[in-house]
């Protein structure tokens, strides 16, 4: 026959130590929600809207396709890529330059 788990608490009354739980739960969420970064999903921007933020045509935007110096991204018959991914390149393009 299986023995029943008991745990026994001494010197505490069931409200202290439901109030002790309580509190340590409560202080856990303030860290988590002081570390909190919610999640934003990317965003997706056309061949053109690449272009303008990078201020080149959409030729030498094509050209950096094939080096490998952005990653674009197909979605059935439309090319997007990831406005981070380009903010990023332009800081790996001007750090090759110096």
């Amino acid at each position: 026959m299986k023995q029943p788990i008991i745990t026994q608490i001494h010197g505490i009354t069931p409200d202290e130590l439901k109030e002790s739980i309580l509190n340590d739960v409560r202080d856990e969420l303030k860290q988590l929600a002081q570390n909190f970064q919610p999640v934003t999903p990317p965003e997706y921007v056309t061949r053109k809207e690449a272009a303008e933020i990078l201020k080149i045509s959409v030729i030498t935007l094509s050209d950096w396709n094939k080096k490998g110096i952005l990653n674009p991204y197909r979605l059935g018959n439309l090319i997007r890529y990831k406005r981070a991914e380009l903010d990023e390149a332009l800081v790996q393009i001007n750090k090759t330059k110096k």
